[in-house]
């Protein structure tokens, strides 16, 4: 099993741990080292206890510089939406960490094994890992494969919804008719971005590109804002 994580690790993610003990670390639950007391292992609690600060800060740090116009109450509802238990427990199944989790024998009967909570754990102590081993640069290049991504696609648009804050700022005074439209697509379809123009009473407020329409609705009322608040 250790020997089909480190090639996991290689293959799928493009990182060689130098000490490896730290990677099966990780993996090793309490309830694993609690059945095994006699081999004196080491578990993945305070791996995660680290992963979970440097998804904060790599997070806070990437939202900061991504959108640069909004006030830090949105960036603090975006960041918490996918740092949450359950986002983390859904990369960790995209990137199927699970298989490789050791752990105890009731944990395993629990189906411990699809526990959204542990599936956090093993994805906080990933990161970790990464951490300690590698370095902030290599835990960016992981997060750019798996994470990042989706930020910029939208998926995390319920923790900043711009469509909203548009229609509120908008609608202050009155009810006025805004409409989004998908103007032109962009790439072959694996690869799909949607462009969007957001229309206010007919006329053109702003557009935003995502790879899907959501996204790039969310992007374009952002733009909107933008304009709304510069020419304020």
């Amino acid at each position: 099993m250790t020997e089909q994580l480190f090639e996991h690790v290689k293959n799928n993610f493009g990182i060689t741990f130098h000490d490896n003990e730290l990677l099966i670390e990780a993996f090793t639950h309490s309830s694993y080292a609690n059945d095994h007391r006699d081999l004196t292992l080491k578990n993945l609690e305070r791996l995660e206890f680290l992963g979970d600060a440097v998804l904060e800060l790599t997070v806070s740090e990437y939202l900061y510089k991504k959108f640069p116009e909004l006030p830090e109450g949105q960036l603090t509802r975006m960041r918490a939406s996918i740092v949450r238990a359950e986002s983390l427990a859904k990369l960790a199944k995209e990137c199927e960490l699970a298989q490789f989790l050791c752990l105890g024998k009731g944990e395993e009967l629990m189906n411990g094994r699809k526990r959204p909570s542990l599936l956090c754990d093993v994805f906080e102590a990933f990161v970790g890992a990464i951490f300690l081993d590698q370095g902030m640069e290599t835990v960016m290049d992981f997060l750019r494969r798996v994470l990042f991504p989706k930020i910029d696609s939208g998926a995390f648009s319920h923790g900043m919804d711009h469509k909203t804050a548009l229609q509120e700022l908008l609608q202050k005074n009155g009810v006025v008719t805004i409409a989004y439209q998908v103007i032109k697509e962009i790439g072959p379809d694996h690869d799909r971005q949607f462009v969007v123009e957001v229309f206010v009473e007919g006329d053109s407020l702003g557009t935003g590109k995502g790879r899907s329409k959501k996204g790039a609705e969310q992007e374009a009322a952002r733009v909107a804002l933008q304009t709304l608040e510069k020419n304020s």
